[in-house]
């Protein structure tokens, strides 16, 4: 396609070729739209999701609506999420505390335990012994329990 050479004043033209040219210049201009439109198409993209806001996905949030104040229902979930951490840390926090406590607890009667082992013969335990020795294994069965304990945020 040669623009520019060979340019023939419309005076000069046949009925015919001047038909033929504008059929070709209508046919130029009609590719030309489709594709513009066929470009336009692709930046836009097909079938495009748009979020809540109204933007398509991939766009930032404007900061009007980041700063938009949450309904009633939102607010009102928002403040269980936070009563339930709350709950969480305190129980959390309690559980943390009996655990020390009955760790400290451990170590005074095994230390005690140890000291009337070593104080009683070679081949006697007293009964006071073995039932030291019972409460020992209890309290460190129930210490191990409260350190498995996991208490949900749900």
């Amino acid at each position: 396609m040669q623009i520019g050479k060979n340019l023939i004043h419309p005076s000069e033209l046949n009925d015919t070729q001047a038909t033929g040219r504008q059929q070709e210049r209508h046919s130029r201009r009609i590719l030309a739209c489709l594709a513009v439109m066929a470009a336009f198409a692709c930046v836009v993209g097909p079938g495009q999701q748009t979020r809540d806001s109204g933007l398509p996905q991939g766009y930032p949030i404007p900061d009007t609506l980041a700063d938009k104040i949450p309904d009633a229902n939102q607010q009102m979930r928002l403040h269980e999420q936070q009563t339930k951490k709350q709950n969480f840390e305190a129980i959390n926090t309690e559980r943390r505390k009996i655990i020390a406590d009955e760790s400290a607890l451990l170590l005074k009667l095994a230390t005690e335990l140890k000291t009337e082992v070593d104080k009683t013969g070679k081949d006697t335990l007293s009964l006071n012994v073995v039932r030291k020795a019972d409460m020992v294994e209890k309290l460190a069965r129930d210490v191990k329990e409260k350190m498995k304990l996991t208490v949900g945020t749900n």
